[in-house]
């Protein structure tokens, strides 16, 4: 006798800006038991809600939500147009929410379905960011305190006004904040010289059993980037993140064979073929795919048990432009994948957090999910109605000649 059905009968998306947008997608079942999925795409959010409203949800009206392999397939190969941002946001929104439903009918969290607890937690790293490195190294010793045992150091570039990963004085760090697209402009040459100074008065600092982490977000070619990742060994970094952009995939063995300064990238990847070669070649040491961009659960952990059979570990993405949603399902993910590395964390603000009410918990540098059946997030929806969408843009940057850059 087969396994009693759980038939969708309804699904909707709610859009709500807490400080900043997100999308949820909320599905549920004839029984009444309903599900929550992140489908937030950091600049174009509606996009995504509309494929959802739009494309998927009529599809998705009468299945049962148990198949979820199925369903993943369906709107994967169904749409024939495969792959692309707003496209794995929005199956990742749906499969997200499945994994919800169906840990709330075995009544255990979703970590205990994908095969139980690999460790007691998920050690996390914080944002320790200052306009100088003396500002910068502050606040790497405030995560200190606050328990952290892995800490990510951005610091001011001399000669540039704006800098990635750089709040403004007093403010958090937000980097989509404009009605239209803020520019900045940006020095290679400047940059590069700024680093090695952070790291190595980093480690006076905080000496060595802290681990430290630096991301490039995609600025430096890869022989730059080689020349960066070989200054940076003295200082034993944790990692040095998104180096160069991986649209070619090859680009990293020229970092490879300049620098073994473990290699992270990822954040920006949608599938498991923006990830096959650099897996299969070893070309990196952290894969960052996170749950919301890359089919969520059941396609990030093909991803990750890939990456398993080359010793290459997790690093999943976990700004403030991923929902409470995500945040939770990466952690279920990270408590049972066996090569899990690290997860980023950027703490949401009190208005998010009440938004999306959570079980997930801090505590001595680890995260854990909690034991909620599903994923262990609500959303207020009364709460929710009173934040409306704002649309906001991520940055552009130019070089100083006035050449359009990668941000």
């Amino acid at each position: 006798m087969g396994a009693q059905r759980a038939e969708i009968v309804s699904a909707r998306v709610i859009v709500t800006c807490p400080g900043r947008n997100f999308v949820t997608l909320r599905i549920e079942t004839r029984d009444g038991v309903y599900g929550l999925g992140d489908a937030t795409l950091n600049g174009r959010e509606l996009a995504v809600a509309s494929y959802l409203t739009d494309h998927v949800i009529p599809c998705l009206i009468g299945r049962d939500a148990h198949r979820i392999e199925d369903i993943w397939q369906y709107l994967y190969k169904g749409a024939y147009w495969r792959r692309g941002p707003v496209t794995m946001s929005a199956i990742s929104a749906v499969d997200t929410a499945l994994w919800d439903i169906k840990g709330k009918i075995a009544g255990l969290p979703v970590y205990q379905l994908l095969g139980g607890a690999s460790r007691e937690g998920c050690m996390v790293y914080g944002h320790a960011n200052g306009a100088t490195i003396e500002e910068t190294i502050e606040r790497a010793i405030e995560h200190r305190e606050r328990g952290y045992k892995a800490i990510r150091l951005q610091s001011g570039v001399p000669g540039l006004n704006a800098t990635y990963g750089v709040a403004k004085p007093g403010e958090r760090y937000e980097p989509a904040d404009g009605a239209l697209p803020k520019e900045s402009l940006w020095s290679t040459e400047k940059y590069l010289r700024s680093v090695a100074p952070l790291f190595e008065k980093a480690r006076d600092a905080l000496g060595w059993d802290m681990h430290l982490l630096h991301d490039v977000h995609h600025r430096l070619t890869p022989i730059e980037a080689g020349r960066l990742g070989k200054e940076l060994e003295p200082f034993r970094p944790f990692w040095l993140e998104d180096p160069t952009p991986a649209e070619n995939q090859a680009g990293f063995r020229l970092i490879r064979q300049h620098t073994t300064t473990p290699l992270a990238v990822g954040e920006i990847f949608n599938s498991i073929w923006d990830a096959k070669q650099l897996i299969e070649e070893q070309l990196i040491d952290y894969v960052r795919a996170t749950i919301v961009h890359a089919g969520g659960l059941t396609h990030v952990r093909r991803i990750a048990a890939l990456a398993d059979l080359h010793q290459i570990r997790t690093g999943c993405h976990g700004a403030t432009d991923l929902s409470p949603i995500t945040m939770a399902a990466a952690l279920h993910f990270g408590l049972s994948v066996p090569n899990f590395g690290i997860q980023e964390l950027m703490p949401h603000t009190a208005e998010t957090d009440a938004v999306f009410p959570h079980a997930y918990r801090f505590a001595d540098g680890t995260m854990h999910p909690g034991d909620a059946p599903g994923l262990g997030v609500e959303i207020d929806e009364t709460l929710a109605a009173r934040y409306e969408y704002k649309r906001a843009y991520l940055p552009v940057a130019r070089l100083e000649d006035g050449t359009v850059f990668n941000w």
